[in-house]
């Protein structure tokens, strides 16, 4: 049995401690290839089949809307067993206090009775958000772990972080 990573994560425009920032390469990217680095863990990204607009104040605005409408996005690949696993890293960015939509779209089509569960999310101060909860409806039948939350604006400096929480 192995570990495996399920992440979602956009680039382009992002809020960083009061400004936006255009970044090429997700923040919750940055920490799943963190994880795959220290573990080997395999890895699956959740790409929506329609791209989020790359400008930060419309990609908020749609993700608004997703979650009011409990939306659950296509997305371009779904994962349908995770049996051969027994760790799964499930990371995000917290959006409107829980997880994006297409991750909704993507974990409640999976098994986790049995599995440990270690989240990780990144944020610019709003933490897991109610996504803890939500984490405990879409993973039904899993040990859920204490969980990882990162700033987006620190991911590049937290490495030792996230080698010390897979250490726990």
């Amino acid at each position: 049995m192995s570990d495996l990573i399920i992440y979602f994560s956009r680039n382009g425009e992002n809020y960083f401690s009061g400004e936006i920032k255009s970044i090429e390469k997700g923040n919750t990217e940055v920490i799943a290839e963190y994880i795959q680095e220290f573990t080997g863990a395999d890895i699956f990204k959740v790409i929506p089949k329609k791209d989020y607009p790359g400008d930060y104040m419309k990609c908020i605005d749609i993700a608004k809307k997703e979650l009011k409408a409990n939306a659950r996005p296509e997305i371009k690949e779904e994962l349908s067993d995770i049996s051969d696993y027994d760790i799964v890293y499930i990371g995000f960015p917290n959006w409107w206090g829980t997880l994006p939509m297409p991750m909704w779209t993507q974990l409640e089509k999976l098994d986790f009775t049995g599995k440990v569960i270690k989240p990780f999310v990144t944020h610019e101060g709003s933490r897991f958000g109610k996504s803890g909860k939500d984490l405990k409806r879409l993973c039904k039948g899993a040990i859920i772990k204490k969980g990882l939350s990162i700033s987006g604006s620190d991911v590049y400096d937290s490495a030792d972080i996230v080698k010390i929480w897979l250490e726990e």
